[in-house]
């Protein structure tokens, strides 16, 4: 008779669930034995911590569009599973978050790791219970996936450890539970907006001479329909950092990414643009958009709920991108006047030759611009990019273009340090014949070092840059932008990650000198395995956005003569492109 952990798993592979990552623990003794017991049926990945496998379940999501799936222990082990849960939360991806629990006869008694886990997950889950027993299993297992996948977040299912060795026979059954009610699998049909918004939408495009579309995540399986529409509005398309892989880099209506980390021909666009396509966005910060009432707005996504959270549209397109767009582009007139995006396609020019100039410095301390470039640019054509969150974000974003082809993957609303690496582990389980490339930040990577012996251990074939400044880079220059404060508090100890990688099993390389970086790649992409690079690059080389705000200057300047190494940075603001995007900014003063 099959025990609850037994349904559990069981119902899992019925699902198709390929992997699930976790850490072992006393807490889920019974749900580890149901999948030892069928390991020839689904995988089991190992992880170092807990954050790893919600972190590696959310990025597998992400990759696959498939249920992901996470176990952890009771107690600290489910709670260290909350930062990837987030991550899951904020960029909708589905995600099973499993854990085991006390006694059942213990609970709230105060006994060892006695932590209300439902309680905790109330938050972060779309579907969130305890399970009671194994007829309770049958009931919720599947539902817990099917939730998961429909309304695109987290379930979690709470199974105290005697209850998964409870087996079905045991249970007390309620005559409303007949066994085989609750069938396996999930249905989704489309969704489309309807005839009269989308010629409402057609219109107001139609009129505007000037469009700016801003592109995401949710127009990924859209490129086709998207440069349709883009090439009939004339319009240029700047990425939030989520969809950089929505269009290749060099695409003719390209303006790259937007934001902090974007481009200045982006930013340009959307302040000069009448109008504003939102194809599958929800990029967050609002003073990159239009003002108010410059732009009339149109925005396509999926769910309902986030339309107009970031600019006011008149017209909310709810329905899978792809479909939108093609119903739209049927109702839209082809712009003779392509003025306003060749204009954008001349900044670009522009902007280019302005980062060729930092990519191309032989300077000493080594720049990171120049690392990132090289390594970006020797990314074969079905490459899987992965980046953290940090000063290296900047660099992947404005540094490595992405080509037709590849795939890139960060965390997105939740920006969290120490996502790249178990990122780009599920992407070598996900994509087993891709190869897998990273750039990361020392701070965030040390967070979760130790899962580089995870990615040995499953021979993910990754290479993974460390951009090496011993600082938390972008915390610090966000002290001097946003608040006018001196660095304080981000200077890093120094860990020698190239060294650390060989004692893992890996193979690791060191990158000090600008005459080293091709010849160092060079032998690092000709290694098997997983190969971690280590650049020691320029603390002071600050991270700008594309105009600086005159706020954001202000208090730059007032916060530098305080700040250690502040001769350093002052040289390095003085050359280009920094100077540019720092006169650009004051120019709108």
């Amino acid at each position: 008779m099959p025990t609850a952990a037994d349904i559990l798993i069981d119902t899992l592979i019925d699902w198709r669930v390929k992997v699930i990552f976790g850490l072992p623990g006393d807490g889920i003794n019974g749900i580890m034995e149901a999948l030892r017991t069928r390991q020839d049926r689904i995988g089991f990945v190992q992880v170092r911590h807990e954050e790893s496998a919600a972190f590696m379940a959310c990025a597998y999501a992400k990759w696959t569009g498939e249920l992901g799936v996470c176990l952890a222990t009771s107690g600290p082990g489910g709670a260290h599973l909350l930062a990837g849960l987030y991550d899951a939360k904020l960029d909708q991806a589905p995600v099973l978050a499993i854990t085991g629990m006390q006694f059942h006869d213990l609970i709230e008694t105060f006994t060892q790791q006695d932590v209300d886990l439902t309680r905790v997950f109330n938050d972060v889950a779309v579907f969130n219970t305890q399970v009671s027993d194994p007829a309770h299993m049958e009931s919720v297992a599947s539902l817990a996936c099917r939730s998961a996948l429909s309304k695109r977040g987290v379930a979690h299912l709470s199974i105290a450890n005697d209850v998964q060795e409870q087996a079905l026979s045991e249970a007390k059954r309620s005559k409303r539970n007949p066994p085989g009610h609750v069938p396996n699998g999930w249905f989704e049909g489309r969704r489309l907006p309807t005839e009269r918004d989308l010629d409402e939408a057609a219109r107001l495009l139609n009129d505007a001479s000037r469009v700016m579309i801003l592109a995401g995540r949710g127009a990924l399986g859209a490129r086709a329909e998207l440069e349709h529409t883009a090439d009939l509005l004339a319009a240029p398309v700047a990425k939030a950092l989520l969809g950089k892989a929505v269009l290749p880099d060099d695409h003719p209506h390209s303006t790259g990414g937007i934001g902090m980390l974007g481009t200045l021909p982006s930013q340009e666009a959307m302040e000069r643009c009448d109008a504003l396509l939102i194809v599958g966005s929800t990029f967050p910060y609002i003073e990159y958009y239009p003002k108010p009432g410059q732009a009339k707005g149109v925005q396509i996504d999926r769910d309902g709920q986030r339309i107009g959270l970031r600019y006011p549209v008149e017209i909310g397109l709810v329905g899978d991108a792809g479909e939108t767009l093609r119903l739209l582009n049927e109702r839209l007139t082809r712009k003779r006047d392509r003025g306003f995006l060749e204009e954008a396609q001349a900044g670009m020019a522009r902007w280019r030759e302005m980062m060729v100039t930092s990519e191309t410095k032989a300077d000493l301390p080594l720049k990171p611009q120049l690392v990132a470039c090289a390594f970006g640019r020797r990314l074969p054509d079905h490459a899987v990019l992965v980046t953290d969150s940090g000063q290296n974000t900047e660099l992947a974003a404005r540094h490595i273009d992405m080509r037709e082809g590849q795939a890139f993957g960060v965390s997105g609303s939740l920006a969290s340090m120490a996502c790249g690496l178990p990122y780009a582990i599920a992407a070598g389980l996900a994509f087993p014949d891709r190869p897998i490339f990273a750039v990361v930040g020392d701070g965030g990577l040390a967070m979760q070092l130790g899962e580089f012996s995870t990615a040995v251990r499953y021979s993910i074939p990754s290479k993974m840059l460390v951009i090496k400044n011993n600082m938390l880079n972008q915390i610090a220059w966000e002290q001097m932008m946003f608040l006018g404060n001196p660095q304080f508090g981000c200077e890093l100890q120094p860990i020698d990650f190239a060294m650390a990688a060989e004692a893992m099993g890996g193979i690791g390389y060191s990158i000090t000198h600008p005459d080293q970086v091709e010849e160092v790649l060079d032998r690092a992409f000709a290694t098997e395995g997983p190969v971690l690079i280590e650049a020691v690059v320029d603390a002071a080389e600050p991270m700008m956005p594309p105009k600086m705000p005159p706020d954001y200057a202000e208090n730059f300047r007032k916060a530098l003569p305080d700040t250690p190494g502040h001769e350093e940075i002052e040289a390095a603001i003085a050359e280009e492109p920094l100077k540019t995007m720092i006169e650009a900014g004051s120019r709108d003063d």
